[in-house]
């Protein structure tokens, strides 16, 4: 009896490997499935005690534990099942591996068809923009370089050096994700400040590929202080290292990262070309290995992501590490992710297992080891690292799973299911789908057992014979099957030697037969075909009597790019108006789009053929803009007047996008030119009423007027959006949303009575402490008037820094948000809030009662004669002396002549408040100035004067949300978190503020999407929509942006 279609789910107790804890479907997901009406009518889960989540929170979401899944008609699982756990007529969802014809899982596939069962193979689901859906890249590549870390620093220790890796644990060691890169954080500090020894500087981290793998890699390197190397610089940066020591350095405060490709692994052996990607993917015979001679001398570790094939060379053999080892190469480790055993590392010869995930190979006796102590390198190679985060993995993936299971779970025809699960069904009912019945021919072919010099290969059958590259989407547009009948057709045949699938839309497949046919005119007539297959338009012959191999591209020529030649690099222009200290930040960015590292980290392949892009920053006045742009190429500083119409239409129309960083008043003024002269433009402030009203003329105009593109507004609307979201295609509801901001001194440096400093005029914020503010809770509107808004401040610390004690401020009018984030008549509560550390508001309410921020004219400070500091505290605390000059008065006086005045009501906060008047200088015996005519004035005076960053002291960013999703219909409620901790940073010298970069970056980041067309919509736009805060969020994190999300 066919059981497809009959709502029942079930859930495979994973039996693989012990280490397999991830699930398909976490609780939640099953009580949503369970209680939402999605057609699912039972879940039945398979008992399992290593499971990440326990069977209890199963049962308690309504499922069944059960061994049998007899009564399911769709089972699913994370790794192959045992074949007896196969049953007649039921559906199955997994990783199958059998598409390709694997040998290994022929008898799993030849299970499945005897059973007259279905397989659907998450590897092969993909979504509308034909990427993988479902898939563990990201984590594969965040445990690996976690645990490699934790091996790197008992290697270290085994050569006598102690590094702060030496505490890191492996990634399963830790109870989520979120802890695991605080403790990263927390080694990334000690570098920062105690430094690593010399004898292992510089330690560069060289990373192979540029997919998922290599991003969750990366991900985790960049939460150490780090700085990205060209490859063509590292034997520069050795020297300079070198150099540094001779000169008595003792210690080096970062790591370095370099980002490989394949023109960074191979030249062309005709000294007269140059690499081209797609003639060296044709033909890798034409090219020679370098990574060995370039790259290989000046690294520390290799992490390598990137796929490999035979028919390319190898990263590393065996001869040259050997070489590499005996000239005294610094390699102390290899942390090869993506687990190729015998693949581009040649030594790397056999996998690892979680519990022991190092071997040793000492390449001068080519010998292999378990153990960390003697000669050569250690190297990582498991093949099973996402279950080492099994509740963020399962999370994840389960997300995404979720919404199929729905549909294949009521799916009796294949027919009726959406086209990206029709396309992964590769058998059904027992029988191979029509996009999958190459298998069989591929299983003929014998792959694995054809070899060049083989008894049984076709050169021995055939009299005709020639090597055929397939290259391109032969497998998600199934070209293969059209190129396989071309062969069987005219009478050929053909032998598999190799087989790639590419893993996501834009990745490449690749399949390499020996063609054959007794007969000269039948192989002709195969190899026009197969040309005429790759170039429809095209009627030229690769067949050739003296060519034993030859090289076809298959699909559109025109769309998947593997024929043309590169475009030369296109040129833009970005105009940056302003002169702050955001706008270096900005125009670095820019400035190194293309021809720095940065940009390889993100997932879009199109982001291959980059631009370089031109800057201009114009400024009031020529000495600002010079000093700004001192150093960065490819910038240029200009005296520009945005009042002056002719000077800002001129520079506006020599650009493609604007990004203006001037005072909000002015952007109505650029907005208006960006219009009339049809070009784009980014701001990083708020979009109010005047700006709105543009939308229907930057519409017109075919324009895009992205505001609120910096920190905070910015990047908090686009970390909040994404948790809301997708809350919301998970159908839940948002009960809470709160989020807290602000700008601190780093903790080593708020060393002031009010652990706060300012990094421009402080007369803004201190005026921003006297808005009235407006929030809900709990369903309950709550009103603060703008006098007491510092007395309403409320304690709180953030679970992933435990350490820093805050304190939150309601900030303005937190409802609009509701509305602006699609919330408002869901969540109950909506809060946001400014940071600062604990003791700041209470200090800040006592000086305005005291009156120090009154902005009224004093009867004291209209005298010709100026007063005295002192003289004028005196007057505000009411305290009498004839001699107020020369009177001393000590800190304990002070606070009990607050408390007595009755300014505040406890004794810890009138003595606070007593050490920052006196830190501030307001007891000083120097006239005040006569600039300051209040007593708000003098405040803001001293509070500039002292409460300054010095050039040798960091400021810091810290955001932070919480938001609390409600599923209907089931009791659970489900946590949120996602936290952004930034700090400035000081190279050679200058100071770069966290603030800086948390708002320029962002705003060129804006500018990037629009120059690359990433974003489409035209209008006034900020960044609340998927189209600009996905991409925007990926840039920002691979420029080096840390942010952390978890879930509870």
């Amino acid at each position: 009896m066919k059981m497809f279609g009959n709502g029942v789910v079930g859930i495979l107790s994973e039996s693989v490997n012990k280490w397999e804890r991830r699930t398909p479907l976490t609780p939640s997901h099953c009580a949503r499935l369970l209680h939402h009406g999605t057609g699912v009518s039972k879940i039945i889960v398979q008992p399992s005690t290593k499971r990440i989540h326990h069977d209890a929170l199963y049962e308690e979401v309504g499922c069944e534990i059960s061994q049998d899944l007899s009564p399911c008609g769709l089972i699913l699982g994370i790794k192959q099942p045992d074949l007896e756990m196969i049953l007649p007529n039921r559906a199955y969802a997994f990783f199958s591996h059998t598409h390709k014809a694997q040998k290994e899982n022929m008898p799993l596939l030849d299970k499945i068809l005897a059973e007259r069962a279905s397989l659907y193979d998450y590897e092969l689901i993909v979504g509308e923009n034909g990427k993988r859906l479902l898939a563990f890249g990201n984590f594969a590549g965040r445990a690996g370089m976690i645990d490699f870390l934790r091996g790197l620093g008992q290697r270290y220790l085994s050569l006598g050096y102690s590094t702060p890796f030496l505490s890191l644990g492996s990634s399963y060691m830790y109870p989520s994700l979120a802890a695991a890169k605080a403790a990263v954080i927390s080694v990334g500090e000690e570098i920062s400040t105690q430094g690593l020894p010399l004898g292992i500087c510089p330690l560069v981290f060289v990373f192979t590929g540029s997919g998922n793998v290599c991003c969750g890699a990366q991900e985790i390197f960049k939460l150490l202080p780090h700085t990205f190397v060209d490859p063509s610089k590292l034997s520069e940066l050795h020297k300079t290292e070198t150099n540094q020591a001779r000169h008595g350095s003792k210690r080096i405060f970062q790591v370095y990262g370099c980002i490989v490709t394949a023109q960074d692994m191979v030249e062309p052996k005709d000294p007269m070309k140059v690499f081209d990607k797609v003639d060296y993917y044709a033909h890798p015979e034409h090219y020679n290995p370098i990574f060995h001679e370039k790259i290989a001398p000046y690294t520390s570790v290799i992490v390598n992501c990137m796929y490999w094939e035979k028919r390319f060379p190898p990263l590393l053999s065996y001869k040259q590490i050997q070489d590499l080892m005996r000239n005294g190469c610094p390699l102390v480790g290899i942390a090869d992710i993506t687990c190729d055993i015998g693949g581009s590392l040649e030594f790397v010869d056999r996998t690892t297992s979680i519990d022991s995930p190092f071997f040793r190979y000492d390449a001068i006796t080519d010998s292999y080891h378990q153990d960390m102590e003697g000669n050569g390198l250690i190297c990582l190679a498991v093949d099973i690292l996402p279950t080492e985060f099994a509740k963020e993995a399962s999370q994840y993936f389960g997300n995404v799973l979720s919404q199929f299971v729905t549909n294949l779970a009521s799916a009796t025809d294949i027919t009726n299911l959406p086209a990206h699960l029709r396309r992964a069904c590769i058998v059904h009912g027992g029988v191979l789908t029509s996009l999958y019945d190459y298998i069989p021919r591929m299983r003929k072919s014998d792959s694995e057992d054809v070899s060049e010099n083989s008894a049984n290969s076709l050169s021995n059958k055939s009299k005709y014979n020639t090597s055929v590259s397939l290259s391109g989407h032969l497998f998600d547009q199934f070209l293969i099957n059209e190129a396989l009948d071309i062969i069987e057709a005219a009478g050929g045949s053909f032998h598999l030697v190799n087989c790639h699938v590419g893993q996501s839309f834009d990745a490449i497949s690749y399949s390499e037969l020996e063609v054959g046919a007794d007969d000269k005119a039948v192989l002709d007539q195969i190899i026009d075909s197969l040309t005429s297959l790759a170039n429809p338009t095209e009627n030229n012959r690769f067949s050739n009597q003296n060519s034993s191999k030859i090289s076809l591209t298959l699909g559109k020529v025109q769309e998947n790019g593997m024929e043309k030649e590169s475009d030369p690099k296109k040129k833009a222009a970005v105009l940056i108006l302003g002169a702050g200290r955001v706008c270096q930040p900005a125009a670095q960015m820019l400035s190194s789009f293309g021809s720095s590292q940065w940009y390889k980290t993100l997932l879009e392949d199109d982001f291959e053929d980059q631009i370089d892009v031109d800057v201009i920053l114009g400024s009031l006045y020529l000495k600002d803009a010079e000093q700004i742009v001192e150093g960065i190429p490819n910038v240029t500083g200009i005296q520009l007047d945005v009042m002056d119409s002719a000077s800002l239409f001129k520079s506006i129309s020599q650009v493609d996008v604007v990004i203006s960083l001037l005072p909000p008043s002015c952007h109505i003024i650029v907005a208006n030119a960006c219009i009339e002269l049809r070009k784009h433009l980014v701001t990083a402030s708020y979009v109010d009423s005047s700006m709105s009203m543009l939308d229907d003329k930057a519409k017109d105009a075919g324009i895009t007027i992205l505001g609120e593109m910096g920190l905070d507004p910015g990047i908090d609307h686009m970390m909040a959006m994404k948790m809301i979201d997708e809350a919301h295609m998970q159908k839940g509801k948002i009960k809470s949303f709160t989020s807290y901001c602000g700008g601190l001194p780093s903790p080593e440096d708020a060393n002031n009575p009010l652990a706060y400093k300012f990094s421009w005029n402080p007369v803004g914020a201190i005026r921003a402490g006297r808005n009235p503010a407006t929030y809900k809770y709990h369903g309950e509107t709550v009103h603060i008037d703008g006098n007491n808004l510092y007395d309403s401040a409320t304690r709180l610390r953030i679970p992933d820094f435990p350490a820093f004690a805050l304190e939150c401020l309601p900030n303005r009018n937190s409802l609009i948000y509701g509305d602006l984030y699609g919330i408002g008549s869901e969540a109950t509560t909506i809060f946001r809030g400014t940071l600062r550390y604990e003791g700041f508001s209470e200090i800040m309410a006592t000086l305005s009662r005291i009156g120090l921020f009154n902005n009224e004219a004093h009867t004291i400070l209209k005298n010709e004669e100026r007063p005295t500091f002192r003289k004028f505290m005196f007057d505000l605390l009411k305290i009498v002396r004839k001699d107020t000059d020369g009177a001393l008065m000590r800190e304990e006086d002070i606070t009990e002549k607050i408390l007595t005045l009755g300014h505040c009501k406890d004794q810890r906060s009138a003595m606070m408040t007593a050490k920052t008047i006196i830190f501030l200088g307001l007891l000083d015996q120097t006239e005040i100035p006569a600039s300051c005519q209040s007593a708000f004035d003098v405040a803001c005076f001293r509070m500039e004067e002292r409460l300054s960053y010095s050039s040798t002291e960091k400021d810091m960013v810290l955001l932070h949300h919480e938001v609390e999703i409600e599923y209907p219909d089931s009791k659970i409620t489900e946590k949120h978190r996602a936290t952004l901790l930034e700090f400035g940073k000081i190279i050679d010298g200058k100071t770069t503020t966290a603030m800086a970069l948390t708002v320029g970056i962002p705003a060129a980041v804006g500018a990037l999407l629009l120059l690359t067309n990433k974003i489409q919509t035209r209008g006034v736009l900020r960044p609340i929509q998927p189209e600009v805060y996905t991409p925007a969020l990926d840039i920002i994190q691979a420029y080096g942006i840390k942010l952390i999300e978890k879930n509870e």
